[in-house]
């Protein structure tokens, strides 16, 4: 698909660079999401179709990340995800995380401390080089939220595979825009209102089968059973054999929203998204002067720059004292050179 053709998928409002704190629906997504409102207003349908919608986007993110759908859990937000995964840690355990890292994928780590589980931090940079056979748990953000960083995948990997430490990765910032293989981590978790340009409240978490080995599926209901009509009431309990078994029952709406939108970005593709994002990220630093960065987020540190951006009309974030911008397919070249003439202004 041309990126120039890609805004004309959205409706997006011109200035829009924020998707680093939500995403913007693609317009068959949108669509989908009020019929099925208007549906749920009137009564006209039961819930089948729209768990059906919960299915497809297992089945996309799974495609999307390159790993087997049977392996993903689908849930809410990154604590809610990652909450049995930081429960089956053993005692004693030592998590490494960035230091500047999200606080929803440290918490679920953090709140154990009464069982001596400690949370280590070492700056993003040099997180592989920190890992050793001390660390148990190498647990991070694969874009980092506070400024964009893309930490090296692969050499965390090698250093966690080392030293024998499970790797848990955070790729909400990432998935969508950044191409990698989650077959190489041991857990991935994912929430989708921002790359993914989904409804909030919809997530996913890829569980490799030694994981769900040692971790209990806390949130347990009748969604997660193996024959999903078949578990409405009472025992015995008769969960799912795959990832399903981690399953929380889905807020139907929201994920007839999230599966059109996953389906358009394997559509578009990934590698594509990346080039677009990327390379206008890159127009919007060289306008001010900077050298060019691998990420479809930026942060800068111009003078006043939040209100010359919000006078003119530019949504972006602040971060740690900082402008962060953010680059999506819906984003145009227009809207960087509006933001550029904002801080020249």
């Amino acid at each position: 698909m041309d990126s120039v053709d890609l805004p004309q998928l959205w409706s997006a409002e011109p200035g829009y660079l924020n998707t680093a704190s939500f995403g913007l629906p693609p317009n068959r997504a949108f669509d989908a999401l009020q019929a099925a409102l208007a549906d749920w207003r009137a009564g006209r349908t039961s819930w089948e179709g729209w768990g059906a919608s919960t299915e497809r986007a297992r089945q996309s993110y799974a495609r999307i990340i390159g790993v087997d759908a049977a392996d993903v859990a689908v849930g809410a937000q990154v604590s809610q995800l990652l909450a049995p995964v930081a429960a089956a840690v053993p005692d004693g355990a030592t998590v490494l995380v960035p230091e500047l890292e999200f606080t929803s994928a440290v918490f679920p780590w953090a709140v154990h401390a009464d069982r001596g589980v400690t949370v280590r931090t070492a700056p993003a940079d040099r997180l592989a080089e920190r890992i050793d056979a001390s660390v148990d748990v190498v647990s991070f953000g694969l874009v980092q939220s506070s400024d964009g960083a893309v930490v090296d995948y692969a050499a965390v990997v090698a250093a966690a595979r080392a030293a024998g430490a499970m790797v848990v990765v955070d790729a909400t910032q990432a998935c969508g825009w950044l191409p990698f293989d989650g077959s190489l981590a041991d857990v991935v978790v994912t929430v989708a209102y921002k790359w993914l340009m989904s409804p909030r409240g919809t997530g996913f978490i890829y569980l490799s089968e030694a994981v769900r080995e040692r971790t209990r599926p806390l949130a347990a209901n009748w969604y997660a059973g193996e024959d999903v009509h078949g578990s409405y009431y009472g025992l015995p309990l008769r969960l799912a054999k795959d990832a399903r078994a981690f399953d929380i029952s889905p807020a139907w709406q929201a994920w007839v929203g999230t599966a059109p939108a996953m389906e358009l970005v394997e559509e578009i593709g990934v590698a594509a998204i990346n080039a677009h994002d990327v390379g206008l990220a890159n127009s919007f630093l060289a306008g001010l002067g900077l050298p060019p960065g691998d990420s479809a987020i930026v942060t800068v540190d111009v003078p006043g720059a939040d209100a010359k951006l919000t006078a003119a009309g530019i949504r972006t974030a602040v971060r740690n004292g900082r402008i962060r911008a953010s680059f999506h397919a819906y984003t145009t070249q227009a809207d960087v050179d509006a933001a550029l003439n904002a801080l020249a202004g």
